[in-house]
């Protein structure tokens, strides 16, 4: 490898070890919201109040019940009766109210025998919260299916996911969201600052060819870029309890991948940003939006209005979330990632493709 390559390489990096400040951001901002979107910000139920209206305490509702105390999503505050129903919701005693029909034991024998018979239970809910009273009404009713008499009324499965955990939802999406961030970021102001800082003069004569500038600046970004990642697989893995029952090799190489991707989108930035500033916002504010928004991290990609539909297929961030959430969730092996490597990896090279050849064109 040629020398001057090699302490281009080590010049860039020591300018970025020097830089405390920023190695610490860097560093700290992917741990930080991991364990934010990790742990505080959570759509999963926890503690939720129940109140039981059971005109009739058979064995068969006394088994329904035992279940739902047992479970650790549900307290059991109190036995009502239907003329409390309102007064106990109002006054925020319970979040829900199972109530059991007087004739339960006979309604489920019916159903089992395939008679069609009113519903054996009923759940009310204090729907000013909405997350509350969809996700605890499925929690409810998986915990009542338990029992085979009810298999046969519910015939609810969840599969991937059965606890619902929220931060199985999170975790791809925080992880394309803080490479696409934490990587542009840093390499969008790579080549913006030699030009603030009058050393893009020497850069014009220097005997390193454009092409290795480019690579030797995205070497260093990219050992620290994996180093974050190392520590999100960690935080992700012994600390979330997330499975990845894909494999780890295969959500690597997908990683960096995207890894490669980000880094030079963010110098893409450099090459057409005129200062620092402007870079650091096309790359903090102007991507983070429309990766957030249209990559399903936060909101279904099937809710967008059909003229917005489009939009996510150019969203990097989009290809990836869904590869990781193949191989980290779903336990597929990487072959059934391959449409999304594909792209990536197609979005990379277009994209170092023309930051080299804005890069060039600054050059001359």
């Amino acid at each position: 490898m040629n020398s001057n390559f090699l302490s281009f390489i080590k010049k860039e990096s020591l300018h970025i070890l020097r830089d405390v400040r920023t190695m610490m951001l860097v560093l700290l901002m992917p741990i930080v919201l991991m364990i934010v979107f990790g742990f505080a910000i959570s759509t999963e139920v926890n503690n939720l109040n129940v109140a039981i209206v059971a005109p009739n305490y058979s064995d068969g509702v006394r088994q329904a019940v035992d279940r739902l105390s047992y479970n650790p999503y549900f307290t059991i505050t109190e036995n009502i009766t239907n003329d409390d129903i309102d007064k106990t919701l109002r006054s925020g005693q319970a979040d829900a109210v199972v109530v059991f029909d007087e004739d339960y034991d006979h309604l489920l024998a019916q159903r089992e025998q395939g008679i069609d018979t009113q519903p054996a239970v009923q759940f009310i809910f204090d729907a000013s919260n909405t997350n509350v009273a969809q996700t605890g009404a499925t929690y409810l009713q998986n915990v009542i299916a338990a029992d085979h008499t009810q298999q046969e009324l519910l015939n609810m499965h969840l599969l991937y996911n059965p606890q619902m955990k929220s931060a199985y939802n999170f975790v791809p999406g925080i992880m394309g969201l803080i490479f696409i961030l934490i990587c542009s970021m840093m390499t969008s102001v790579a080549i913006v600052r030699e030009k603030e800082v009058g050393t893009m003069e020497v850069l014009l004569v220097s005997p390193v060819r454009p092409t290795k500038i480019i690579f030797a600046k995205m070497i260093p970004y990219f050992i620290i870029s994996c180093i974050n990642l190392a520590t999100i697989l960690l935080i992700a893995k012994y600390m979330l309890d997330i499975p990845m029952s894909g494999g780890m090799g295969g959500i690597i190489i997908v990683s960096l991948i995207y890894l490669i991707l980000s880094l030079s989108l963010g110098l893409l930035v450099s090459t057409m940003s005129s200062s620092q500033a402007i870079a650091l916002l096309i790359s903090a504010m102007v991507m983070m939006l429309p990766m957030m928004l249209l990559s399903g991290m936060v909101f279904p990609i099937e809710n967008l209005p059909s003229v917005l539909q489009p939009l996510p297929y150019i969203i990097p961030a989009r290809w990836y979330i869904d590869a990781i959430r193949k191989l980290m969730i779903m336990g597929l092996p990487l072959s059934a990632a391959m449409k999304e490597i594909i792209i990536l990896s197609s979005m990379a090279i277009v994209f170092m493709g023309i930051a080299l050849k804005k890069f060039k064109d600054k050059l001359e």
